[in-house]
């Protein structure tokens, strides 16, 4: 198993909206990667030595089986949750802990907080705080692609707050009346931060908002890889026919914290948290996979193993990474830097070689 998780093929069984038999190993592998990462991270960021993480725990089935179910050309519009989307995509690991550290090897050269990242190569966007900025921008990417003739969709991720945001509304609205081939993916794991789904909206589902807009609105189990799968594949199937854009709405849990700046104990019990770990999507794809002869017990503790040792691993080589060359700063504001610029940075170098700190 390497730092990221297996990219996943078109699905080329007979049934286009279900998952190939042979993929679901690889499946789960991606979802305890996922899970592994987390924690690494949440640890990490609880010692020091990253400044901020948005765990995911609790909705790696929902981000997996719709990763899964995407052709590698579709592009991907997140928000700041989709740690497993992105390695899903092939991102690797270390490339993610650049970010999160803000080395030289981040590819945003530490211009992002950490936990936003982007990748153009996987075709996967970068993350913005504000919620719901994401889906007119996977809109717009959706209609220029049809313009252009390429066969492809976005997919655009959010949480249950997001639908109470005026992005929302402009964007689902516009892709409503222009079909857009966009598939919108709400996670819904119950709680905006400390805000409950049922203090949010009166409305009975989150997806029954499509109708509003014209499109259909899809609820499935997100605890489910199966379901997460077959509505996104049949959701890229309308939209590559043209007949415009779905909402899916998947219903999960966030089991850790909102962000690390969040204390979920001061808004929700123990009960309900003990409730949803009952129905932890990482244990319900391994008893599948046991039922089927698909894992033993000792693969799977292998399994765990092999991917500790390798995120630990990634992280001590990201770690021992040096940081960003202060000049960089001086870099992508234009195309060609200019007079002043260069004098700028001319000037900010020599005060790093004498080491007076000047700026």
């Amino acid at each position: 198993m390497s730092e990221s998780a297996p990219v996943p093929e078109v699905a080329t069984s007979e049934n286009p909206t279900e998952i190939p038999a042979a993929d679901l190993p690889k499946i789960y592998r991606a979802m305890v990667l996922a899970r592994v990462v987390d924690e690494r991270c949440l640890t990490l960021q609880r010692q020091g030595r990253i400044g901020f993480y948005v765990p995911l725990q609790g909705q790696e089935a929902a981000q997996v089986g719709s990763a899964w179910a995407l052709d590698p050309e579709d592009w991907i519009f997140p928000a700041y949750r989709e740690l497993a989307v992105a390695l899903v995509r092939g991102v690797p690991v270390k490339l993610l802990l650049d970010q999160f550290i803000g080395n030289s090897g981040d590819v945003l050269k530490g211009r992002q907080m950490p936990n936003h990242y982007g990748y153009r190569e996987f075709r996967f966007v970068t993350a913005s705080s504000p919620v719901g900025t994401q889906i007119s921008q996977a809109v717009g990417a959706a209609m220029a692609a049809r313009w252009k003739g390429e066969e492809i969709v976005t997919v655009t991720y959010f949480g249950d707050g997001t639908t109470s945001s005026n992005d929302f509304h402009a964007g689902l609205n516009f892709a409503g009346v222009f079909k857009a081939p966009t598939i919108f993916f709400c996670q819904n794991n119950q709680w905006a931060i400390s805000l409950p789904r049922d203090r949010q909206t009166k409305s009975e589902t989150l997806a029954v908002k499509a109708t509003a807009y014209g499109f259909p609105g899809v609820v499935v189990d997100g605890t489910d890889v199966h379901a997460v799968y077959r509505a996104v594949r049949e959701a890229r199937a309308r939209a590559l026919a043209g007949e415009g854009p779905t909402l899916i709405e998947a219903q999960v849990y966030r089991l850790g914290p909102h962000s690390t700046s969040d204390d979920p104990r001061r808004y929700r019990t123990d009960a309900e948290l003990a409730l949803w770990k009952e129905k932890d999507p990482l244990a319900r794809m391994k008893h599948e996979l046991l039922a089927a002869a698909l894992l033993t017990e000792d693969d799977d503790v292998a399994l765990w193993e092999t991917t500790r040792k390798e995120v630990v691993a990634a992280f001590e080589a990201a770690e021992a990474t040096p940081p960003v060359d202060p000049l960089t700063m001086f870099d992508d504001v234009f195309a060609e830097r200019t007079p002043a610029l260069e004098a700028q940075r001319a000037e900010f170098e020599e005060s790093q070689k004498a080491g007076t700190g000047k700026s």
